[in-house]
């Protein structure tokens, strides 16, 4: 099984200059945890809700000013749509992330596999695996 086959498809983006608070309306109304930020069709970055509340408002940044550049996990992890579902998997696992951007061969984003996609669609022993790894993740701040 490939990535593609499990991957969310019709996934929203962040652009690096838009400010925090349109971002996390974003998410808010997709009811999304992350986002991927694009910018030239390529993956620069990736902002979760947990960056914006830990690293903006946590720091008294005002959300309607900064820019999503300002905090977004900048080095993230991705895989390939065509990679076998559980190589995908090992790298969730041995990076202990939730959800990874998943490119094309041209290196542009097409989807996100998330825990939840690798849940409903990946065999129950890796599943687990991948679950207690990134369970495990104590205290960090981390894009995925």
């Amino acid at each position: 099984m490939q990535v593609k086959d499990v991957m969310t498809k019709g996934i929203r983006i962040a652009e690096p200059d838009e400010n925090l608070a349109h971002a996390a309306k974003k998410m808010r109304t997709q009811n999304i945890g992350a986002l991927p930020v694009i910018e030239d069709r390529q993956l620069v970055g990736m902002i979760t809700d947990r960056d914006v509340a830990i690293r903006a408002v946590g720091a008294n940044m005002d959300p309607s000013v900064t820019e999503v550049r300002e905090i977004m996990t900048d080095d993230c992890l991705w895989c390939a749509e065509n990679e076998e579902l559980e190589d995908a998997v090992r790298i969730m696992e041995q990076n202990q992330v939730r959800r990874l951007p998943v490119m094309n061969d041209k290196k542009e984003i097409v989807g996100m596999l998330s825990l939840e996609d690798v849940a409903l669609h990946a065999p129950a022993s890796l599943t687990g695996e991948v679950l207690k790894a990134v369970a495990s993740k104590k205290g960090e701040l981390t894009a995925a």
